[in-house]
């Protein structure tokens, strides 16, 4: 893909590796470099390209010829990417967002800025998704649902149709909701939970790590132990 824009990333965890690899192979940015907070900063360099304290950035890039994308995950309820996002754009710099080639997204989506889609999403006609959400790989976004502003969606999460979601909450990795309901701001959303109607404002809903059986499971099938 011909690489028309430039683009900062902020960050230098996981996340910003991962970034990294989709806007260099699978968009039209050309990422030149990372920034990360004075005070978090410990290393110079990331893929060859220099890692550089945040409040110095001006001094490197301009924000006339430069974008930005702030990739951090649901740290602090989803507010270390949401400051850092809201920071950034108001020192003149334009938010980038990623949406995968992969993805499945339908031609009346309305997308906000600061996005990051991952492939593997299907994202149904007439959804509306808010500023600087994060859908990762693989869900499934209903028809006529909403996300708000500053939400995380991990892996496999089922929004059924007319689904609207408060603004910073989280979905944790296969969690569903039923159709027609609203789950609350400040959400937190535990893997696998199921959400059947609408929920409160700042409500967290925990789940159970599975518990063994009694049984070990090479006796169960008829094992010998080694």
């Amino acid at each position: 893909m011909r690489k028309t824009k430039k683009l900062f990333i902020i960050g230098d965890s996981a996340f910003a590796e991962i970034a990294f690899e989709y806007f260099t192979h699978d968009s039209q940015y050309e990422v030149v470099g990372f920034a990360v907070e004075a005070a978090y900063l410990k290393k110079s360099e990331l893929f060859g390209l220099p890692v550089l304290p945040l409040e110095e950035i001006e001094q490197h890039f301009s924000p006339a010829e430069t974008e930005f994308y702030a990739a951090l995950v649901y740290t602090q309820m989803n507010r270390l990417r949401t400051r850092l996002y809201k920071e950034v754009k108001a020192r003149g710099y334009q938010p980038a967002s990623y949406v995968s080639s992969r993805a499945f997204v339908w031609r009346n989506v309305k997308l906000g800025e600061h996005c990051f889609i991952f492939e593997d999403n299907t994202v149904q006609p007439f959804v509306t998704i808010g500023d600087n959400v994060v859908l990762w790989s693989g869900n499934h976004i209903g028809h006529h649902s909403s996300i708000g502003d500053n939400c995380f969606v991990s892996s496999h999460v089922v929004l059924s149709g007319f689904t609207s979601v408060g603004a910073n909450s989280f979905l944790g990795v296969n969690a569903t909701a039923a159709n027609n309901l609203s789950i609350g701001a400040d959400n937190w959303v535990g893997p696998a939970a199921t959400i059947m109607k609408d929920t409160a404002e700042n409500a967290l809903y925990k789940t159970d790590n599975a518990e063994p059986v009694k049984i070990p499971a090479r006796r169960f099938f008829k094992l010998k132990d080694n």
